[in-house]
């Protein structure tokens, strides 16, 4: 449930800014309601308030689920659909754009192995091949997760082909 957890904060601490919903088909519909109302009005009530608060918010929205199938389930508001989908930019999926995994697995080591304080710079060609022949049912999320865990793993400043990669 972290959008009942965050829905308010998110929305006061935003104000002015961008509000970033990531996976909006999970959003329940009871706080889909919510967010129409907060995007019609540009105000919101804070729970023991009695008085609204103008906000002023550029909202971007992400799933990996199809909203159009959503709406016609009724799982997710036709209205608020409407209201969201001002601009789409449909991303294909990471199994669909294999050139991209070198320079996005480099990308990710990199900032992998600064928070991790790490001397890691480099990925065998073998690993390298491994991470493009697997399909990413998790996207990008999974691709940096395998490259953190091999950062981690690394025993020098190459991530080589080892135990720990094969299951991808």
């Amino acid at each position: 449930e972290p959008y009942r957890r965050q829905r308010q904060m998110c929305i006061r601490d935003r104000n002015k800014g961008t509000l970033f919903l990531d996976e909006i088909g999970d959003m329940p519909l009871d706080l889909q309601v919510h967010l129409l109302k907060v995007l019609e009005d540009k105000a919101f009530t804070r729970l023991g308030d009695s008085k609204s608060k103008t906000v002023d918010i550029r909202v971007i929205a992400a799933t990996n689920q199809d909203l159009n199938k959503l709406v016609r389930e009724g799982a997710f508001r036709l209205d608020l659909y409407y209201r969201l989908n001002v601009f789409a930019l449909e991303l294909p999926p990471l199994r669909g754009r294999v050139s991209d995994i070198p320079q996005l697995t480099r990308l990710f080591i990199k900032q992998c192995a600064q928070r991790l304080g790490k001397q890691v710079s480099n990925i065998s060609p073998e690993a390298l091949g491994a991470f493009m022949a697997y399909s990413w049912p998790g996207n990008l999320r999974e691709l940096r997760n395998a490259v953190e865990s091999s950062v981690n793993l690394a025993m020098n400043e190459e991530i080589v082909l080892s135990l720990s990669l094969i299951h991808i």
